[in-house]
């Protein structure tokens, strides 16, 4: 499958900073992914996204099948399919079970419920989740992990990584895609072995739910920080205050079905930068609006695939450390 809108894959030269990144993926994922490496014209990006969702996912406390109900769920409320098929897929590699017949397992139905619920800030489930204290850094950073990549993946990619959307055939390469994925789901992880990909950075005040796991912590803080050097690079200062005014205001409603809330929110930007406003502002709060014609706007204004990656990363991870702020650690001596 093709990553729409980028010019060309980036020569990956052996030895770079982006081979080591792709050789851990490849090594404890299963595979270079396209979630993954459509951040490859910008490498940082691409090193901070696997950081986030290795120290969560991956090596963080707690089952990885109740956290790739977590990942479906959050992928089912953004409309996100590709993502839905890709962890489904997961989940059957970790479980054996797919994503409805999880729902009707009483350890594993919670963790849906919680999941479909992060975008309801007042929720009572987010305020008694059913994870630990312990447990709650990799299962929100779980959570703020896919409504970032949902974002992402729903403008740049298409709606499945399977070569069949229906049917027996779409059943049949699931359970061969689980089968291939399953080594690399099951294999035991050690939390903190990509913290070095890059440079110490202060955790963010929105990101304090991360600090009980000091891996979890340290990869949010240094992911946050390439995430603000990538806005820097691409957006304008008068946008990204905008977007993030729209984004602090944001309840975690769907927009109207229309783009007028849009048109309105950057008529105080000029001409020039309203391209990039636009763009940002629906890939934060609804990224399947973000249409053809408004991602190539953005890009004859602002030419580069290293521009374009870094905007979209920057604006959805507006939203999702948004969410972040909503979901609750339980209290320490609080058991499942």
């Amino acid at each position: 499958m093709s990553i729409r809108y980028l010019t060309s894959r980036p020569h990956v030269s052996r030895g770079s900073f982006s081979e080591k990144i792709l050789t851990q993926i490849r090594h404890e994922f299963g595979a270079e992914v396209e979630p993954f490496t459509l951040h490859l014209p910008v490498p940082e990006l691409l090193a901070g996204v696997w950081m986030a969702c290795r120290e969560t996912l991956l090596a963080g406390n707690g089952a990885r099948e109740a956290k790739e109900v977590v990942a479906t769920a959050v992928s089912m409320l953004n409309q996100c399919p590709y993502c839905v098929d890709a962890h489904s897929m997961m989940l059957l590699g970790a479980s054996g079970d797919d994503f409805s017949r999880a729902l009707h397992k009483p350890e594993l139905s919670p963790f849906a419920a919680w999941g479909t619920a992060t975008r309801t800030p007042f929720s009572p489930i987010l305020a008694t989740p059913p994870f630990s204290f312990d447990e709650a850094p990799a299962f929100i950073g779980t959570a703020v992990v896919f409504h970032y990549i949902n974002r992402m993946v729903t403008i740049l990619l298409g709606t499945s990584p399977l070569p069949f959307t229906e049917g027996l055939p779409k059943m049949v390469a699931m359970r061969m895609a689980a089968w291939y994925f399953g080594k690399a789901v099951n294999q035991p992880k050690q939390p903190g072995t990509s913290i070095d990909l890059l440079p110490e950075a202060p955790l963010p005040e929105d990101l304090l739910w991360a600090k009980p796991s000091p891996s979890i912590a340290e990869a949010f803080a240094r992911f946050a920080q390439v995430i603000e050097n990538a806005g820097t690079l691409a957006l304008p200062q008068e946008v990204r205050t905008m977007v993030n005014h729209a984004v602090q205001e944001w309840q975690g409603n769907d927009q109207d079905l229309d783009n007028r809330w849009c048109e309105e929110a950057i008529a105080c930007l000029d001409e020039a930068n309203k391209c990039a406003g636009r763009l940002a502002l629906l890939t934060a709060l609804a990224p399947w609006r973000a249409s053809e014609t408004i991602v190539r706007d953005f890009s004859s204004n602002f030419p580069g695939d290293n521009l374009l990656v870094s905007a979209l990363a920057w604006s959805s991870f507006s939203a999702a450390r948004k969410i972040g702020t909503w979901l609750t650690l339980p209290n320490p001596a609080t058991r499942p």
